[in-house]
């Protein structure tokens, strides 16, 4: 499959969400077969490769920074990778972060980009102030095969390069080990291995939510299609396994999470989703002088 740069560019009403949350693009081009955020739900009125940049946006976090009593931790990329391709043309996503050091809050952001070294810089001073934190998902140790299922973006070990150089710079991180596809990832040496991984990048935290994924009209579609051109005759066994289910658990859920949650206890890192959203979004009581 070939990914073009597409996009598109609107003004919109608003950019912070109630709870600090924002999305800088609508759309993708990373081409993962998965994708939940292909769900007609969202009600996307054009092609998810077609990204739609929200112009106004940096104008938009200036006026609701500036509106804020406290400052607090800003989100990113909930949605929409914030480095997907076009970032290194349009470089939204650095001002955005520009913004946020300019107001005094903190920041995390998810990606699945080594483009966010780009802005280290900034990344640096953000969290010398006050709190930067960097999220990464990780699906396959397998470089080949991380290359069939998220065909548009950097392959696994250029993304734990990268959490190596934040980690080295002093940067915290977090890991999404999100999706695991059954019959394709779900196995004890993918987890075992991304696990360690982790373990020798400093990784903070592990989020995982199980081993399985979710497909609902719109991602299921594009799911299926992918498996068609990619991994032949295995449509056809989701659909006998799981028929039009929202949730979809690996066979081998239950050993590969108690599996997780033992190496993540071993080496001692936070494997609580609970634990790990509220260190995200905890908003520093020590704040170093500006000067």
């Amino acid at each position: 499959m070939v990914y073009y740069v597409a996009m598109h560019f609107v003004n919109v009403k608003g950019i912070l969400s109630a709870s600090s949350g924002m999305n800088l693009y609508r759309g993708c081009q990373h081409g993962c077969i998965y994708c939940d955020s292909r769900s007609r739900v969202y009600g996307m009125d054009h092609d998810f490769e077609d990204v739609c940049v929200k112009e106004n946006a940096i104008d938009l976090l200036d006026e609701a920074l500036s509106r804020k009593r406290r400052p607090c931790m800003v989100a990113m990329g909930s949605m929409c990778d914030p480095y997907m391709p076009l970032e290194a043309e349009v470089g939204m996503t650095r001002r955005a972060l520009e913004a946020v050091l300019r107001h005094g809050f903190g920041c995390t952001l998810i990606t699945k980009s080594p483009t966010v070294l780009r802005d280290l810089d900034v990344i640096k001073e953000i969290n010398r102030r006050t709190k930067c934190v960097i999220q990464m998902t990780l699906t396959t140790a397998d470089d080949s095969l991380c290359r069939v299922i998220e065909p548009g973006v950097a392959v696994t070990s250029e993304r734990v390069n990268a959490l190596n150089v934040l980690h080295s710079e002093g940067i915290p991180t977090v890991v999404w080990l999100s999706p695991i596809l059954p019959f394709i990832n779900d196995t004890a040496e993918n987890i075992s291995s991304i696990v360690r991984m982790c373990n020798d990048a400093g990784v903070k935290g592990i989020i995982c939510f199980g081993m399985g994924l979710t497909l609902r009209e719109g991602n299921r579609e594009y799911f299926y299609k992918s498996l068609d051109e990619s991994f032949p005759g295995l449509r056809e066994r989701y659909e006998k396994v799981y028929g039009n289910r929202y949730v979809v658990s690996s066979p081998a859920e239950r050993a590969l999470m108690k599996l997780f949650h033992s190496m993540c206890s071993r080496y001692g890192m936070m494997h609580d989703n609970d634990d790990i959203f509220s260190y995200l979004r905890e908003f520093p009581d020590f704040q170093p002088s500006l000067f």
